[in-house]
């Protein structure tokens, strides 16, 4: 890849990604972008983390973007000083990228199916094959469907979304401007409810919808649930990662971060910049303030306030849990002196 890619001087890095030549000459010459234990002298690498630190002083990398006060690195290597490093490094990757990137061409495949109500620009539109668009399906301009994905009823899709292969979104359901789909997600399947009568476990009907806003990205085999009856909801801006699930009812606030294996139950809120890291989840019915953020594995089975970092499974304080982590340590010992004084 990046053989082919189009080179950058140092100077001309720098100003793309808003930097400063910490060392190095301006005219030296990067041709592409590696990892720090990969890069060779003509590439280009970052320093975005602490714990990557001996890779950094042992790196072959022409170039590095590091943080804002690194001035010493490897011999030899020049330094670009930026805010956010993997932020900059993201901007360069952009550039050598480019001749790769996705290329929106308008047209409708003839092995896509199309109800004769579904409405959308066939010169402003991309369908693959496969694709079904069912009736009165409304889809944006500069919007592509991917391969064998399935619109349902009376979707509305927004301008300049991708919806990868194999998404299912059911019937009228609403997505936003400006939203990806990737891969095998669902967007509106029946949210997971039932009543037990007379022994058996009989199905509530869901005929409520899901909403994603614009600029909301949902990952691969991710799914979220339709309500039982208004809407569930994402906000705009919110990023959902792979192999989540968000359940009925569910509102999610604006930029929000949801992070791989995490579990949302039904009708839960949350504000604005949540986190939620790896396996995390939050109950039914529970509201989370703005920027509350959860560490893997976490749990929140009661409403929590915003501003805060959260562990544990139940979710408490990040400081509490950590001593309480820390007390647990010492038990073995100190059940140890207790038998030993029980026997004087």
């Amino acid at each position: 890849m990046s053989r082919e890619a189009v080179a950058l001087t140092l100077s001309e890095l720098a100003r793309q990604v808003d930097g400063d030549i910490v060392r190095g000459e301006p005219s030296f010459v990067i041709e592409g972008i590696a990892s720090l234990d990969e890069a060779t002298a003509t590439e280009l690498s970052f320093l975005g983390n602490e714990r990557y630190r001996q890779q950094f002083l042992k790196t072959r990398a022409g170039a590095v973007i590091v943080p804002k006060g690194v001035e010493d690195g490897p011999e030899g290597v020049a330094l670009v000083a930026a805010e956010n490093p993997s932020y900059a490094f993201g901007a360069a990757v952009k550039h050598f990228t480019a001749a790769h990137a996705r290329q929106f061409e308008p047209g409708v495949d003839p092995r896509a199916v199309i109800h004769e109500t579904a409405k959308l620009n066939r010169d402003k539109v991309r369908i693959h094959a496969g694709a079904v668009v069912m009736a009165g399906a409304v889809i944006g301009d500069g919007t592509e469907i991917g391969p064998n994905a399935v619109v349902g009823e009376q979707v509305k899709i927004g301008v300049d979304c991708h919806v990868h292969a194999l998404v299912s979104i059911r019937e009228r359901c609403v997505l936003g401007d400006r939203v990806i789909i990737q891969p095998g997600a669902v967007i509106g399947s029946d949210g997971f409810g039932y009543e037990t009568v007379n022994g058996s476990h009989v199905k509530i009907d869901q005929i409520g919808i899901v909403v994603l806003d614009d600029d909301v990205e949902v990952g691969a085999n991710t799914t979220i649930d339709r309500a039982r009856f208004g809407r569930t909801a994402i906000g705009a801006g919110t990023k959902i990662d792979n192999l989540v699930q968000i359940a009925h009812n569910v509102q999610l606030g604006p930029h929000n971060l949801i992070v791989s294996q995490s579990g949302i139950a039904g009708s839960a809120k949350t504000g604005k910049y949540v986190v939620l890291a790896a396996q995390a989840g939050i109950g039914g019915h529970v509201t989370i303030g703005d920027q509350a953020v959860f560490a893997g594995r976490s749990g929140a089975t009661a409403d929590m306030e915003g501003g805060q970092t959260y562990g544990g499974y139940p979710a408490q304080p990040h400081m509490d849990e950590q001593r309480q982590k820390a007390a647990l340590r010492k038990l073995p010992d100190l059940i140890k002196r207790v038998k030993r004084l029980e026997k004087g």
